[in-house]
C-alpha cells in the first residue's frame, strides 16, 4: 500500500502506479464496508472540495457531494455559465485562487479539444490537488468504479474479457472519455480488452497504443474488432456505449448520417445470450434505452449498472481520502 498520495493530481490513471491505484482500490472497498456497517469516517473534516461543472451531471455531482459529506467535508458546487468564469476567470486563476481557497479541485469539462487541457492548466496553477470528474480523453473516476464492479462480480479480474464497445446513441454526441479511460485501466489488471467501434468511431490513435501496451506488459490481449457480435461472444463483460464520431466527422449532419448506418448496434437479449455463461452488462448512464440497449437487458439479471453507480460514491471517496487529507 503506498501513503504518499497526498496533493496528487487524478486526471489520468495511467499517470499512477499500479500499486498506487492498488491503494486506491483497497481503501475504496474499505469506506464501501465502513458505509454499509454505518461506521463514521470523517478523514476531511473542515476540508472543502471545489466542484467546476462545464456540462450537466447527475451520477457524479451526487457522488461527489455525498462522498465529501460523508467524510466529514464539504462540497462547493460551481456551475461555469453562472459565475464569472463565464466572462473571463482564466484556467490559471481559477487553479490560483481556487487552490487557495480549497482543499481541492474537481472539474468536469468533455469540450472536445478544451477539456483535458483545461483541467492541466488548473493543476499547474493550483496548491491543491485537481480531480477529473470528465474531460473530452478521460473519465478516471469511472473507470475506478467500472474495475471495482469488476472485482466484485468475478473476484481476480486476471484472464477475464471484457468488451468495450460503440454502441448507437441519438441524444447528443458523447465524449469519447469513458472508453479511453477503460481500455488503459482493465488491461493493467490483466483483463483481455476488446475494443469494438465501426471505423469512423475511432478513439485516439495514442490512446490505443498505450492501451495495447499495458495488456502487453500484464500479459493480457488487447484487439480492435468492427463486429458487434463477433465482439460480444464469449465475453465476460459486455460494456457497450454510445461515443461521437470526433475523430472523423466533420458536423453533426455527417454523425447523424453514420448513426444511420449503424443503428443495429443495440445491446439486447439475444446478442447477451452469446457472451460468456456469468457475464454482466455495464453502462455508466445515462442510456437511451431501446437504442444503445433494450429494457430486458438493461434491467434484467445480468445488468451490474446500479452496482457502477454506487461505486462511483465509494471509489471516489477513496481518493480524496488519500490525496486531499
Amino acid at each position: 500500500m503506498q501513503t504518499n498520495l497526498r496533493g496528487r493530481d487524478v486526471i489520468d490513471f495511467q499517470e499512477w502506479t499500479k500499486d498506487e491505484v492498488d491503494t486506491v482500490l483497497d481503501v475504496a472497498f474499505a469506506l464501501k464496508r465502513d458505509r454499509a456497517l454505518g461506521q463514521p469516517h470523517p478523514y476531511l473534516r473542515d476540508k472543502v472540495l471545489a466542484m467546476l461543472f462545464f456540462f450537466a451531471s447527475t451520477r457524479t455531482r451526487a457522488s461527489f457531494e455525498a462522498g465529501m459529506a460523508q467524510l466529514g467535508g464539504h462540497a462547493q458546487f460551481i456551475e461555469s455559465r453562472s459565475t464569472q468564469i463565464a466572462h473571463g476567470d482564466t484556467a490559471k486563476e481559477i487553479g490560483e485562487i481556487l487552490g487557495r481557497y480549497n482543499d481541492g479541485i474537481a472539474i468536469r469539462n468533455v469540450d472536445w479539444g478544451v477539456g483535458n487541457t483545461y483541467l492541466r492548466e488548473v493543476a499547474t496553477a493550483s496548491r491543491a490537488p485537481v480531480l477529473n470528474m470528465q474531460c473530452d480523453q478521460f473519465h478516471p473516476h469511472q473507470a475506478l468504479a467500472d474495475l471495482m464492479t469488476v472485482i466484485e462480480r468475478f473476484g481476480d479480474p486476471r484472464g477475464r474479457t471484457a468488451t468495450v464497445s460503440w454502441a448507437c446513441a441519438r441524444s447528443y454526441s458523447k465524449p469519447i472519455s469513458v472508453p479511453q479511460s477503460l481500455i488503459l485501466l482493465l488491461p493493467r489488471f490483466g483483463m483481455n480488452v476488446r475494443l469494438v467501434h465501426p471505423p469512423e468511431f475511432a478513439l485516439m490513435p495514442e490512446v490505443v497504443e498505450q492501451a495495447r501496451e499495458n495488456a502487453r506488459r500484464s500479459r493480457a490481449s488487447f484487439e480492435v474488432l468492427d463486429d458487434f457480435d463477433e465482439g460480444i461472444r464469449g465475453t465476460d463483460v459486455v460494456y457497450a456505449k454510445s461515443w461521437g464520431a470526433v475523430l472523423t466527422a466533420t458536423d453533426e449532419a455527417e454523425e447523424a448520417r453514420l448513426l444511420d448506418r449503424y443503428a443495429s448496434w443495440v445491446t439486447d437479449g439475444r446478442r447477451l445470450a452469446t457472451a460468456g455463461e456469468d457475464a454482466v452488462y455495464m453502462h455508466p448512464l445515462p442510456a437511451e434505452r431501446g437504442v444503445e440497449v433494450t429494457d430486458e437487458v438493461i434491467d434484467g439479471p445480468r445488468s451490474a449498472v446500479y452496482d457502477q453507480a454506487e461505486n462511483r460514491l465509494h471509489g471516489q471517496k477513496a481518493v480524496m481520502a488519500l490525496t486531499m487529507r
